[in-house]
This record gives structure tokens, C-alpha cells and sequence, in this order.
């Protein structure tokens, strides 16, 4: 989800909220303690120089209980931080914290933010060696499976 979406959803909800896919909700007196750009410039294990840039919401659960974050004071905080920062029309990284800070993607289900988990791959998988994966078939949709009998001797 790029920063343009959250804008607009923003605009048409009436409470913000967050969950995880598993459908655990974030605490609703999280607050947003960064809205930010983060550049990560690097080389892959191919040796190809890569630079990547999000936009970047930081959750955090405090114990004020009684704190709601409302729409509009979300987008205030996004408008000045496209004002000040100079902040682009990009993908959506989220910072939770969980055992340690997880990062994750964002989406919307029609009704609440969820942290879409996140997985690490290889880039320059045509140079590192690893093997492409092979493609699996189960032999009981196979072609021999059909003409294959018992004591018929092919199996």
C-alpha cells in the first residue's frame, strides 16, 4: 500500500486501526511515534547495488490507556511530514514491536490497517546458486498412475 491510500482511507474511516494477519489487533491506544522516509542503499550477493525507499510508519503500545488516535489527526501527522520531509508516494513500511521491532507491509481489509508479515529473499538468485526449485506433481495425477493396476506389474 503506498501513502496515497492510507491518505484516502483515512478520509472515509472513522477510527484508525491496526492488526496483525493472524487477526490479533493492535492495543487501540497505539500511537504513530514516526512517520518518516528510510533509504536502505545496498549490494546484493550478486553484486548488484540496489537502493530501496519507503515511507515509514513506526506503531508503538504505551500504557495511556485512554489515548485514541482519530483519522484526521493521523493524516495532519502524514501532511506535515510530506511537507517537512519531502516524504514520495511510496510503499508503506510499518514498525511493530513484537519479541523485537518486526517490519511489515500494509494493507487494508475494508475496515482495519493490517501488518502484512514480511519475508527476506534473495535478490540475485541467478547468481548466488542456489537451485530453482523443482516443479512437484503427485503421481496419483500422473499419466502412469492411471493405467497402473494392481499385479500389473508398473508399479
Amino acid at each position: 500500500m503506498i501513502l496515497s491510500e492510507v491518505k484516502n482511507i483515512l478520509n472515509t474511516v472513522e477510527a484508525v486501526n491496526f492488526k496483525l494477519e493472524d487477526g490479533t489487533m493492535v492495543p487501540e491506544h497505539f500511537h504513530v511515534t514516526e512517520v518518516g522516509a528510510v533509504t536502505k542503499h545496498f549490494i546484493d550477493c550478486g553484486g548488484v547495488v540496489r537502493t530501496e525507499n519507503r515511507v515509514n510508519f513506526q506503531l508503538w503500545d504505551a500504557n495511556d490507556f485512554e489515548h485514541r488516535l482519530k483519522p484526521a489527526k493521523l493524516l495532519n501527522i502524514i501532511t506535515l511530514s510530506e511537507k517537512v520531509l519531502g516524504l514520495e508516494d511510496l510503499e508503506i513500511e510499518v514498525e511493530y514491536q513484537s519479541a523485537t521491532i518486526g517490519k511489515y507491509s500494509l494493507s487494508f481489509d475494508g475496515k482495519d490497517f493490517v501488518l502484512v508479515n514480511m519475508q527476506t529473499a534473495c535478490l540475485a538468485s541467478d547468481a548466488c546458486g542456489i537451485p530453482k526449485e523443482k516443479q512437484r506433481i503427485r503421481l496419483s495425477q500422473s499419466p502412469i498412475a492411471n493405467n497402473c493396476t494392481p499385479g500389473g506389474g508398473c508399479c
